[in-house]
């Protein structure tokens, strides 16, 4: 009989790798967001692949980055505690990228984990630009595997799986059989509202909002949700909510959809916007939105 293996896999990498992406394909599902904007990810979120044979633990973390207040901060430790956690580390690169990486390389050579380095984008590089990518990498930590891929399009993803469970140990599964995350559906109700921001509105806006889920009611067939967003200044209330409500309602209506999707119901969604001011830097305020 084939022994069960079982692992945490800490998924790292800069703002905009492509983690998330990568994350959904290997789930086959939509479960963290995406957007086209760095610094999507706030929390570390595990996703778990589950098979006869293997249970994977994904943690899709932050994109790392030198934290310059509270909330990134807590950010970057959530970063540190998947490292902790890790059976293996899957180092994700954009190959274009051009800033500095040795910090992150640093951190994760500390470690002493096992590295499956995966180099995103392949299709915007021809195989010299991808081979100097992974030595420059290699020049810095000792690498198990090397595996170049394009977690958009779905190419080598498969390959790259089999390699992250091939390096796996042999362990009974961590989660229950058949579970997804560690993380309950208010959550993501809150992470979809966050995506439409990121979608819907400008420049830095989305970066300087939270989102609250207050209420989560479940009759047969419907969710009833109220939340709340949190902006820092009175200004972007305004913004948020949009000429004779337009914006909110926007997205509200894009939310529903997805949520719809998630809970596979019919779902009443309320938004409010709330002016907290400096939540971003509020120790309180930031643990009751879930941060470390």
């Amino acid at each position: 009989m084939e022994k069960h293996k079982s692992g945490f896999v800490a998924i790292i990498g800069k703002p905009n790798a492509g983690k998330s992406t990568l994350l959904n394909v290997f789930l086959g599902q939509k479960l963290v967001i995406t957007t086209s904007r760095p610094q999507t990810t706030r929390h570390r979120i595990l996703g778990i692949l589950d098979e006869e044979n293997y249970q994977v633990i994904f943690s899709d973390t932050p994109g790392v980055i030198k934290a310059s207040y509270l909330l990134q901060r807590s950010m970057m430790k959530s970063v540190d505690r998947a490292l902790e956690d890790a059976d293996l580390i899957l180092l994700l690169l954009d190959v274009n990228e051009e800033f500095p990486e040795s910090e992150m390389l640093s951190s994760v050579k500390k470690t002493g984990i096992p590295v499956v380095l995966a180099i995103n984008k392949m299709d915007e590089a021809n195989e010299s630009k991808l081979a100097e990518r992974e030595r420059e990498i290699r020049q810095i930590i000792e690498v198990k595997e090397t595996v170049y891929i394009s977690a958009l399009h779905r190419r080598n993803t498969e390959n790259l799986l089999m390699t992250i469970i091939s390096l796996l140990p042999e362990n009974p599964p961590w989660f229950e059989k058949g579970s997804l995350s560690d993380r309950n559906e208010r959550f993501f109700v809150s992470e979809i509202i966050r995506e439409k921001l990121f979608e819907l509105l400008d420049e830095e806006l989305p970066y300087n909002c939270e989102v609250q889920v207050l209420a989560f009611e479940e009759e047969e067939g419907l969710a009833k949700i109220s939340a709340e967003i949190h902006v820092g200044k009175k200004s972007q209330k305004g913004m948020i909510i949009g000429k004779g409500g337009s914006m909110i309602k926007e997205i509200g209506t894009r939310a529903r959809k997805d949520i719809e999707i998630l809970l596979d119901r019919k779902v009443f969604l309320e938004l409010h916007v709330r002016v907290t001011e400096g939540w971003n830097e509020d120790a309180g305020r930031l643990k009751g939105f879930g941060y470390e």
